[in-house]
């Protein structure tokens, strides 16, 4: 099974900041919303970044989008859920939504869902660290780190982070 190490998700988790970087105002208030889970601890590692990089209006938050779903049932959905933590209301602010994975487009609908319950933002960009092929829904990401496609994609996709895992490795 191919891998993508902790050096490679470094350096990713760097250009991504630059991208984000270079696409909005230092002094602009920003909202990163996290996907639980991995996708919240990825939020956080670029507010990190960003802070370093002079963002002080960054505001960081975690849903979990498990009761917005379509495609799961809601009995197992209860038992599978997290806690979510926005501290901070969306109304009129740019919001990224930060996924570990996007494949199929419906975690991501269901984000959006997740999302307007709190406020209407400004706008939606969709940032992740892995994009594979499998779309059912005309969603993509306006970033991605790593991109999976063909053979090399393999079957799943499976992100570990340090914080939730104990390593950070992305195996396909």
């Amino acid at each position: 099974m191919p891998e993508i190490e902790k050096g490679e998700i470094d350096h990713a988790l760097e250009k991504w900041a630059e991208h984000i970087a270079s696409s909005h105002a230092r002094e602009e208030t920003l909202g990163l919303v996290g996907l639980v889970s991995h996708g919240d601890v990825l939020a956080q590692r670029l507010t990190r970044i960003l802070r370093e990089k002079g963002f002080r209006k960054i505001q960081c938050g975690a849903i979990d989008v498990t009761l917005y779903r379509d495609d799961i049932d809601l009995r197992q959905a209860r038992l599978a859920l997290r806690s979510s933590d926005l501290p901070f209301s969306t109304d009129g602010m740019p919001l990224i939504l930060v996924d570990d994975v996007v494949q199929s487009g419906r975690t991501a609908r269901a984000a959006l869902d997740a999302i307007f319950e709190y406020g209407r933002p400004e706008r939606v960009e969709l940032h992740c660290l892995v994009e594979r092929e499998g779309r059912q829904l005309p969603i993509h990401p306006d970033y991605a780190a790593f991109r999976l496609t063909g053979e090399g994609a393999g079957d799943t996709v499976r992100v570990l982070l340090t914080e939730e895992d104990g390593k950070d490795i992305i195996e396909y």
